[in-house]
C-alpha cells in the first residue's frame, strides 16, 4: 500500500522529468515544498491535465463518494479500480500524479514495526499514478484524490505485498493526458510501471510513525546521501 511518503523538493525539480521546459507559474515557487511525513487526510500537491495543460493543485488525499459511509479511502488497487463501481468513474476520467522522492511501509520485526524508506536507486523522483474527484484544487467536500496501488513483486515483497504504482516519466505524462480512454490507461499502468529492480531501501526512526514529524529537521530519514539511520 501507501500510506505516507516524502514530498521535499522544489516543484520543478519534479516538473522537470515531466514537461521539459518548467512552466513558469511553476517555477515562480522556488522554494523547497519540504513535507518529509505527508500523511493521509491532508492535502498534497497533486498533477493533472486540463484543457491540455498541466494544472497543480494542493487535494485532499483520501477520497468518499457521497454513498460511502466508511473512513475515506486512500488507496486503489490497479487490478480493480477500472472495473468497480467506487473508482471506475474516476479512473476513466479524473487520472492524476502524485510525484515524492519515496515513501515509507512498515515491517514488523519481533516486537515492533520497523520503517523503512523506498525510493529509487538512480536518484529520480517517483511518480506515483493516482485518481480523484474533479474538479481539483476546489476545497469543497466533494474533492480528493487516492494513490493507485500494484502488487509488490521480487525484493518489494519483503517490505510490503501491495506498492504504489510508480510510472516512469513518460508513462506519467500519458497517464495524465485527458483524451485517454480507460483501457489505454490500463495499458499504460502495466506497460509504464517502473519495475521493482529499480528501487532500494533502508530503515529509518521510528519518529516517521509520528505525523505531526514533517520536517528533515526530525532526522528520521537521510533522502539524499542515501544512508541508513
Amino acid at each position: 500500500m501507501c500510506g505516507r511518503f516524502s514530498q521535499s523538493q522544489t516543484r520543478a525539480e519534479y516538473l522537470a522529468y515531466l514537461a521539459g521546459e518548467v512552466d513558469a507559474g511553476f517555477s515562480a515557487v522556488p522554494e523547497p515544498i519540504g513535507r518529509y511525513n505527508v500523511a493521509p487526510g491532508t492535502r498534497v500537491l497533486l498533477l493533472s491535465e486540463s484543457n491540455d495543460q498541466l494544472q497543480l493543485e494542493p487535494v485532499l488525499w483520501g477520497y468518499s463518494p457521497e454513498w460511502w459511509h466508511k473512513a475515506p479511502l486512500i488507496n486503489a488497487r490497479v487490478e480493480t479500480a477500472a472495473e468497480g463501481r467506487m473508482f471506475r468513474p474516476l479512473w476513466e476520467r479524473c487520472r492524476a500524479v502524485v510525484f515524492a522522492d519515496g515513501w515509507y511501509e512498515w515491517v514488523r520485526q519481533r516486537n515492533k514495526k520497523q520503517p523503512y524508506f523506498i525510493y529509487r536507486r538512480d536518484g529520480q523522483p517517483v511518480f506515483m499514478a493516482a485518481i480523484g474527484a474533479r474538479p481539483f484544487g476546489l476545497r469543497d467536500d466533494g474533492e480528493g484524490f487516492v494513490i493507485v496501488t500494484a502488487a509488490a513483486d521480487k525484493g518489494l515483497i519483503d517490505i510490503h505485498d501491495r506498492r504504489p504504482l510508480v510510472l516512469t516519466p513518460d508513462a506519467a505524462r500519458e497517464w495524465l493526458r485527458e483524451s485517454l480512454s480507460g483501457d489505454e490507461a490500463g495499458r499504460t499502468a502495466k506497460q509504464g510501471a517502473v519495475p521493482a529492480e529499480a528501487f532500494t531501501w533502508h530503515p529509518v526512526s521510528p519518529a516517521v510513525g509520528n505525523v505531526r514529524n514533517r520536517g528533515r529537521h526530525s532526522s528520521f530519514v537521510e533522502l539524499f546521501n542515501c544512508r541508513a539511520i
